[in-house]
C-alpha cells in the first residue's frame, strides 16, 4: 500500500467514524440513544408509508445495509423489546415474520429521519449540487468495485 492509499484509507475511516459519532450525538439529543440502527428503523418506516417501497425480507435489509442477516435479526429483536415494533408470524408461512411499527416506532422514525437529515446537512454544507452528484456517482462506483462479482475461475473479477 502506498502512502496515498493509506492516507485515503485513514480519511475514509475518519469520515465514517465522524458521521457515526454525529448521528449518535443527534439521537442522544433527541432522547433516542437506545436505537442501535436508525437506518433500519427508517427503512421500515418508509416502507410502511409508501406502496412503492414494500417491506423487505431480513435478507434484503441485510444486503441493503451491508450487514449480516443475523445483525438485522438482532436489531429487530432489540427494537421489539424496546417497544418500537411488533413482529408477527406471516399468514401462511411461519418462517416469514411481518414487522409492524408501533406508535412509538412511527414517532421514532420521524425523529431519526430528522437526526439523519441534520447530520447530512452538516456533512454536505458548502458542497454544490453538481459536486453532490459527483460524490454520489463516486460512491456508487466504489460500491460496485467492492461488490463480489463472480468470474469464471471462482475468483472475484477486477
Amino acid at each position: 500500500m502506498d502512502e496515498l492509499d493509506f492516507d485515503l484509507a485513514v480519511l475514509e475511516r475518519r469520515l465514517h467514524q465522524a458521521r457515526q459519532n454525529a448521528v449518535q450525538a443527534e439521537l442522544a439529543a433527541a432522547g433516542l440513544q437506545e436505537i442501535g440502527h436508525p437506518m433500519l428503523l427508517c427503512m421500515l418506516g418508509l416502507a410502511g408509508r409508501r406502496p412503492e417501497a414494500p417491506l423487505r425480507t431480513q435478507r434484503e435489509l441485510a444486503q441493503i445495509l451491508n450487514v449480516s442477516p443475523a445483525a438485522v435479526t438482532a436489531s429487530l429483536r432489540s427494537l421489539e423489546r424496546k417497544g418500537y415494533l411488533l413482529r408477527e408470524t406471516g399468514r401462511g408461512d411461519a418462517r416469514c415474520n411481518q414487522v409492524r411499527l408501533t406508535d412509538k416506532g412511527r414517532q421514532a422514525v420521524d425523529a431519526c429521519m430528522d437526526c439523519l437529515a441534520r447530520v447530512s446537512r452538516r456533512m454536505y454544507a458548502g458542497i454544490s449540487p453538481q459536486e453532490l452528484e459527483a460524490v454520489r456517482g463516486l460512491y456508487l462506483r466504489m460500491l460496485e468495485a467492492l461488490s463480489p462479482q463472480p468470474s469464471g475461475d471462482g475468483a472475484p473479477s477486477k
